[in-house]
């Protein structure tokens, strides 16, 4: 095995953490592989004979470009209302593979990520690789242009957006789908009062339909009556709905004729749905991963 193979090799030992904090970083997979893939460009181009902790390097590389792409994107926008729900990563009621489990680990459930699309790209890559990948700020300090003192203020700042905007999730499948279950049974039978039930007063629902693309495609509704009303008018479509994991955590998918419609992402806290993130975006839909549907 000459050089490049070698580094071929220790590379794709990589792959899915750098996938992991790309999704995270861009919230998109289709970005996220475009990030890691030039992570890879830039690995072949450099002289590693130095580098001695090589996963962090290419974090490091993998935080720049995502960096970028975010600021890119940010410079693109027109419409500060521009926003779209973040890809989900769905996965059978058995289990998840082990890249998608790297994906979804540490709760990174659809809620989370829409906050995460709030936060400016410097405060994104600040909280994703302190908080959640344990860089250190002296690391990340290079990559933002700022002195580590003030990348500790980036990633304070979205510490408190996030904690303040995205709800702590239950963690129990069991108890998930015991909510999941009394949220599709009431939908059914058209239980508006069972629907409230089961909301929390405060639930926010977030609908992506790709309708708007040029005014942002995200439509939120906010209320437990108001969000019940809007999960009657679409009682017809219940009866085609089944659970899934969505981001690691119960959700729902519909599906016709072995065609995906619609996902919805729950996050559930104390026993109520506090969270509801739909993709029904038929573009979008037809690039997930769909063998969900064959489970």
């Amino acid at each position: 095995m000459n050089e490049k193979e070698i580094l071929a090799e220790r590379f794709q030992g990589h792959r899915t953490h750098l996938r992991a904090v790309a999704y995270r970083m861009l919230g998109s997979l289709t970005e996220a592989d475009d990030a890691v893939q030039e992570a890879w460009l830039r690995l072949n181009r450099s002289d590693t004979s130095d580098v001695g902790n090589l996963a962090g390097w290419l974090t490091t590389v993998v935080g720049r470009v995502c960096l970028d792409m975010l600021r890119s994107r940010t410079s693109r926008r027109e419409d500060p209302l521009d926003a779209h729900l973040p890809d989900p990563i769905l996965s059978p009621l058995h289990g998840t593979d082990p890249e998608h489990e790297a994906l979804v680990a540490d709760s990174v459930g659809l809620a989370l990520l829409v906050v995460l699309e709030t936060l400016t790209p410097a405060e994104r890559l600040a909280f994703v690789l302190h908080d959640m990948f344990a860089l250190p700020f002296e690391e990340v300090a290079p990559i933002v242009g700022r002195s580590p003192a003030a990348t500790r203020q980036l990633a304070s700042r979205a510490r408190r957006r996030v904690q303040g905007a995205a709800p702590v999730p239950d963690t129990d499948l069991a108890r998930q789908r015991e909510v999941v279950d009394a949220f599709l049974t009431a939908a059914r039978g058209g239980d508006f009062d069972g629907l409230v039930a089961v909301l929390d007063p405060d639930i926010v629902l977030r609908v992506d339909d790709g309708a708007v693309p040029a005014a942002g495609s995200l439509r939120e509704v906010r209320g437990a009556a108001a969000v019940a009303g809007q999960a009657l008018s679409f009682q017809r479509m219940a009866p085609f709905a089944r659970p899934a994991l969505v981001n690691g955590a119960l959700g729902l998918i519909t599906a016709l004729e072995g065609r995906l419609v619609a996902v919805m992402g729950l996050t559930i806290a104390d026993g109520k749905i506090v969270a509801m993130d739909i993709l029904a975006d038929a573009d979008r839909l037809t690039r997930l991963d769909l063998a969900v549907l064959d489970d």
